[in-house]
């Protein structure tokens, strides 16, 4: 009887190693396959953030009479949780677990939260738009912690995630595992967009129900599928584990010469890209009278600006151009591209317009890209979460309260032009909008003074390796 029950019990190791999830992971090489498996969490991410910002945004105000106010406030919730990336890449870097894994465990909680925060988010805005003979409050309340969740659980997986990339990459293959994780996080985000507007096309509240909470579900299959198998686990980590101080190590990162430089640059340029992201289809709509389909397409035309910068990136990391280089590349589109869009207006062409949207997806793109791959190789004296997480913070906090100021800045100048206060020469509408363009533009300005000095100092070693970058280095 022993011998059998020997013989079961090394039959069920081996079963356990070879099938099921999460089990250790190859540490040599990165093949195409493991890298799309991998890079599905970033479909989630976008899956998530479609679905906040982009249809729920629209669904609340008009089908379910959701006040524009509490809409915004919902909205921007999940951004109060950015600040957290910092030291959730943090923990993740010395996080000491029982079967020897770092990233798995908040990649994990990550999607829980997540899954939670879809889950209960349909019957959370049914309460909030008051079809309801509950109290009111408990509408808000619910909303709240729906968005919170939702945020928070993207914002965890994601920054464990990248950390994840980060750490299986050999540092030659970083740039072209950004490239794909970036690819799939756009990929994620036109993907949900067409569907959800396929999906909630007849719209009911049913239908509203059945469509977050499917996305719930289809959040957690591809995170289940991305992780497994991915981080190899390692007990050793576990002994004589000491965990060091965050504000210790943090202080540490912020130390270095060009780290505070480098976060400023991050938080300056997301910020001047992204002001524009809530008033850039009213002004084609106001000003250009483009209809809602037109409108609609500039997802498309700002993304597919993305993608073409990943392929010039190719060329150019592939060259030897330093990161702070590529971003300062980007941040120099970004200048032509936002006064195409403002001389569209008075112009009356739609196809300046057009450009316009698709040189700021370029530049945005070289930018996020750049900055992203010198994160990766910014910490030296610690694991890579602490870095990404910084990264992310900053990224995260810039996204919120630019886009927040846009839209405030833009109703509010705009208000005043119309009024004649501003002077007879600004009653145009395209005022309000053009204001928020104009200081867009002094903000890249900004941006090229501080990061000019990491690109002109940058380090010949990591030039000279020239990078594979792009789509085209993932077949190695």
């Amino acid at each position: 009887m022993r011998a059998i029950n020997d013989r079961m019990a090394r039959g069920w190791l081996r079963i356990g190693t070879r099938f099921l999830p999460f089990a250790d992971a190859a540490t040599e090489g990165l093949p195409l396959s493991r890298l799309l498996r991998l890079s599905l969490f970033q479909v989630s991410v976008g899956m998530a953030t479609v679905l906040m910002i982009g249809t729920l945004n629209r669904v609340m105000i008009v089908e379910l009479g959701v006040g524009a106010w509490l809409v915004a406030v919902a909205v921007a919730l999940p951004m109060m949780f950015a600040p957290f990336r910092t030291i959730i890449g943090f923990r993740s870097d010395h996080h000491v677990s029982a079967l020897g894994w770092r990233r798995v465990p908040y990649i994990w909680m990550g999607t829980m939260l997540q899954f939670g925060g879809l889950a209960i988010m349909p019957f959370a805005l049914i309460l909030l738009s008051g079809d309801t003979q509950g109290p009111e409050w408990v509408g808000h309340v619910a909303a709240a912690l729906a968005f919170l969740l939702v945020g928070a659980g993207l914002q965890t997986t994601q920054t464990a995630g990248l950390a994840l990339a980060t750490d299986l990459a050999p540092e030659s293959a970083r740039p072209r595992v950004v490239a794909l994780m970036y690819v799939m996080l756009l990929v994620g985000m036109v993907g949900s967009g067409l569907v959800f507007g396929i999906l909630l096309h007849d719209f009911s509240q049913i239908r509203l129900i059945q469509v977050i909470q499917g996305a719930a579900a289809v959040t957690m299959v591809l995170n289940v599928i991305a992780l497994w198998k991915q981080e190899a686990r390692d007990p050793s980590r576990n002994r004589n584990a000491e965990r060091p101080e965050f504000k210790a190590s943090f202080m540490s990162f912020a130390s270095q010469p060009r780290a505070r430089r480098f976060l400023a640059a991050i938080g300056l340029g997301t910020a001047a890209f992204n002001m524009q992201d809530i008033i850039i289809e009213p002004y084609g709509g106001e000003v250009l009278h483009l209809s809602v389909s037109q409108t609609t397409s500039l997802t498309a035309i700002l993304a597919g600006g993305s993608f073409v910068a990943y392929g010039l990136a190719a060329r150019a990391l592939g060259r030897g151009v330093d990161p702070y280089r590529l971003a300062g590349y980007g941040v120099a589109c970004g200048l032509p591209a936002f006064a195409l869009v403002m001389f569209s207006g008075p112009a009356g062409s739609p196809l300046i317009f057009q450009l316009g949207a698709a040189l700021i997806g370029f530049g945005s793109g070289l930018f996020a890209v750049g900055t992203l791959i010198a994160a990766m190789a910014l910490d030296e004296n610690s694991g890579n979460g602490l870095a990404l997480g910084a990264w992310g913070a900053v990224q995260a906090l810039a996204v919120g309260l630019s886009m927040s100021a846009g839209g405030i800045l833009s109703d509010v100048i705009g208000g005043l032009a119309a009024k004649g206060r501003l002077g007879p020469a600004l009653v145009d509408p395209w005022s309000g909008y053009n204001a928020v363009y104009q200081i867009e533009i002094i903000l890249l300005f900004a941006t090229l003074i501080v990061i000019g000095p990491l690109a002109r100092h940058a380090r010949s070693t990591k030039t000279a390796t020239k990078p594979q970058f792009g789509l085209a280095g993932l077949r190695s």
